[in-house]
């Protein structure tokens, strides 16, 4: 069982997850990219060369709160 506590609530062992990403051309999972959002043609948000982290979750089984942390760098190049 993991030991992380809930931010809001305090309760301990947090269940982990993690947030899917079904877009078009996804990876199946969410990122995080270290920039601030530029948006191109159409609106769409620029991403190319950005450095990104894969999202982990972990939900509170007694409240429901969602923990969000970006550990794990993506190497996208190959």
């Amino acid at each position: 069982m993991n030991d992380m506590r809930c931010t809001q609530c305090g309760q301990v062992g947090l269940e982990q997850g993690f947030v899917s990403d079904s877009g078009q051309g996804s990876r199946g999972y969410a990122r995080w990219f270290g920039s601030l959002l530029e948006r191109g043609i159409m609106g769409i948000a620029k991403t190319r060369g950005l450095p990104q982290w894969q999202i982990d979750a972990f939900r509170c089984p007694n409240c429901a709160h969602l923990e969000l942390f970006a550990v794990q760098r993506l190497d996208l190049r190959g």
